[in-house]
């Protein structure tokens, strides 16, 4: 499961040449924190996609993120949400993605799914005041932009499937108001990952005051590229 221990995330340079072999239990060379996800032996190539991780340039310093999954697969979930989440300087919301520190990213095998994999990913942000509505409060546009970042590029990074997608629809139920200077906690995770439809659900916490400020079920998909 993933560790909920704060740490003081910053963004990698450098990653790993491949990915490790996924296996279904630690090897007795090393502690369950250190478990490493990666490919299956019954990978098959996926279609052209829109948006590949592995061709993205490398972006800051994924060294701190915590979680079991492997330091490559870290370093190329950060360069996605880098370059595609957050875009350049004027691109919507770039600002307030560059302000997401990553804190743990973890895979696992869900007992209930019979050994399905699910991914997490955790991230944390304090409010600014330029993420307000005109009351003083997180903007619930602002929320739902926090919340679009997804678990299911890792899952997709582990399974060898693009996670990549466009939102399709974003249920969200608005709980509780975070004022300037709030720490958020983003806790997300896959719920499933289909052929073309993915699905993952999302709780964001007020990490001084254990409120829930928003939660939140979103399913993605990936575009037909020659339609984009």
């Amino acid at each position: 499961m993933p560790s909920t221990t704060s740490s003081s995330p910053v963004y990698a340079s450098a990653a790993s040449p491949a990915y490790e072999s996924y296996t279904t239990s630690a090897s007795s060379s090393s502690s369950s924190e250190s478990i490493i996800y990666g490919t299956t032996s019954s990978y098959s190539p996926p279609r052209k996609a829109w948006v590949d991780p592995k061709s993205l340039a490398n972006c800051g310093d994924a060294s701190q993120i915590q979680g079991n999954v492997s330091p490559y697969v870290k370093q190329l979930i950060l360069n996605t949400f880098i370059a595609y989440g957050a875009g350049d300087e004027h691109c919507f919301g770039h600002h307030v993605a560059k302000a997401v520190k990553f804190v743990d990213i973890s895979a696992h095998e869900s007992h209930e799914k019979q050994g399905r994999m699910e991914a997490t990913t955790i991230s944390e942000i304090v409010v600014s005041k330029n993420m307000l509505n005109g009351a003083g409060m997180l903007h619930g546009g602002c929320l739902a932009f926090l919340i679009d970042n997804t678990p299911l590029v890792a899952l997709g990074l582990i399974q060898n499937i693009n996670g990549v997608g466009v939102t399709q629809s974003m249920n969200i139920m608005f709980h509780s108001p975070a004022p300037v200077g709030s720490c958020l906690r983003i806790i997300s995770t896959s719920i499933a990952m289909g052929g073309r439809i993915m699905s993952a659900r999302c709780e964001v916490i007020n990490k001084k005051t254990g409120s829930v400020v928003a939660s939140a079920y979103l399913n993605k998909m990936q575009p037909t590229v020659s339609k984009l």
